[in-house]
């Protein structure tokens, strides 16, 4: 396997935002029993490396390009653009101030009378404003506006840990009940 060659191209798939998630998971899984180190155990100690960084190599290309924030990124830096770790989104001072009060809400989540239906309410809406940065941050990259697409991904970001943070709670308040 060339491992120096771009993610989308070890997959075989075109470079760009929009994915086809069924089939990039098949790819993944044929590459994994292709590079599947067991497969190279009777082999030299040179097969049994490359097949070791073929398979790693696989799965670095594969957690990127199913994750949408990872692969908004890849593509990015595929293109010359640095993130600069939330300077533009630092200075959207509208989207810093929605992101306070879901935070504030999610803090609340505990104390109301219906938590699991306060904390529905936060995820589908954090959901959903992922899902339109998604709309977004491609619209932006395909119209090659990439410093755009730079500022979406990073918040993104932001709502890719709200997510996480949403799901932590969740967990939380099932083992309280």
């Amino acid at each position: 396997m060339d491992l120096t060659r771009d993610y989308f191209t070890v997959f075989d798939l075109p470079i760009s935002y929009e994915i086809d998630a069924g089939l990039l998971k098949q790819r993944y899984l044929a590459l994994q029993r292709q590079y599947h180190p067991d497969r190279f155990a009777s082999g030299s100690a040179q097969e049994q490396r490359l097949a070791v960084q073929s398979a790693s190599a696989v799965n670095q290309a594969y957690d990127t390009l199913r994750s949408p924030v990872k692969r908004a990124q890849y593509l990015l830096e595929l293109a010359g653009v640095e993130i600069q770790g939330g300077e533009k989104t630092n200075s959207d001072i509208e989207f810093l101030m929605a992101q306070m009060n879901l935070r504030e809400q999610m803090a609340a989540v505990p104390e109301a009378t219906e938590p699991f239906a306060e904390l529905d309410v936060l995820t589908q809406k954090a959901k959903l404003d992922f899902t339109a940065l998604e709309v977004e941050f491609s619209a932006a990259y395909l119209n090659d506006e990439l410093e755009s697409a730079g500022a979406v991904a990073e918040k993104m970001q932001f709502y890719s840990k709200l997510m996480i943070e949403l799901q932590a709670l969740e967990e939380h308040l099932e083992e309280s009940c």
